[in-house]
């Protein structure tokens, strides 16, 4: 089933995300998808899973509710959301293409970690199913998403990555800068970066006198090397990062085979 280079006028593309079916950015995306396809399916989660990794829901039934034909939604996390629509809403006819996004907010660095927009790629990927995140960066104390430049770049860096093929165990992840389409310095490959990890822990008392804690800030920008993805959309310009699931350190490997030998 993992079909690259693709077709994207004969594709099939699932558009997903992790900040729900209603969420502004899988409008964004949606509309991206049907520049590329007339076969676009949406199947997304219920509410937003910000945050919600690649988990899955395993001690409650999930429930899918249908909006129209080929939208849906499902109570549960982003990963739920890909499987379902694989194995059940589009067992008969599998996607070949999977578009999560766009979320609010770029999936730089160790944010990857903790993203369902990641996440929702991720469980395609392993489904076999090439797929591309995408993000949209903005500084949030200058108000919402410039979402018109994910929607002018996202057809095209599609376009240009299903051009040629990748592994089966690796999906794309994108980022778009927040800044005016035109302002936008151009598309980079770039490797993942890595971002200071930031201390902010806001302890406060509820009105019932208890106390609780609130995570804030999770991380900050330290210095960054120009040729990773922090950097380049920090600066700009729009990077296009492979992101591989393997996550066996093979030096370490052989160093451990010897330690047990």
């Amino acid at each position: 089933m993992f079909e690259l280079p693709l077709d994207l006028s004969k594709a099939r593309i699932l558009v997903t995300n992790d900040d729900g079916i209603h969420a502004d950015g899988i409008q964004v995306l949606e509309r991206i998808a049907r520049s590329l396809s007339d076969d676009v399916w949406v199947v997304a989660p219920e509410a937003e899973q910000s945050a919600a990794s690649h988990s899955l829901t395993i001690h409650r039934p999930l429930r899918l509710r249908q909006y129209a034909e080929k939208r849906y939604s499902v109570d549960g996390t982003p990963t739920d959301c890909v499987l379902l629509a694989v194995n059940k809403i589009m067992a008969e006819s599998k996607p070949t293409l999977v578009l999560s996004g766009v979320n609010q907010g770029s999936n730089i660095g160790e944010d990857v970690t903790y993203s369902g927009t990641i996440a929702a790629a991720m469980e395609a990927t392993l489904l076999g199913v090439p797929a591309i995140a995408l993000s949209q960066h903005y500084e949030r104390a200058d108000g919402p998403p410039n979402w018109a430049t994910a929607e002018r770049w996202g057809p095209e860096v599609v376009r240009k990555a299903v051009t040629v093929a990748w592994p089966r165990n690796v999906l794309l992840n994108v980022n778009f800068p927040a800044c005016d389409p035109a302002a936008v310095t151009g598309i980079q490959v770039v490797r993942h970066g890595k971002r200071k990890i930031g201390d902010e822990l806001v302890e406060r008392t509820d009105p019932r006198g208890r106390p609780y804690v609130w995570i804030g800030t999770l991380r900050g920008e330290a210095d960054v090397s120009p040729d990773t993805d922090i950097h380049v959309v920090l600066s700009g310009g729009i990077p296009v990062t492979p992101l591989f699931l393997d996550l066996t350190h093979v030096p370490t490997l052989q160093t451990l085979k010897q330690a047990f030998a």
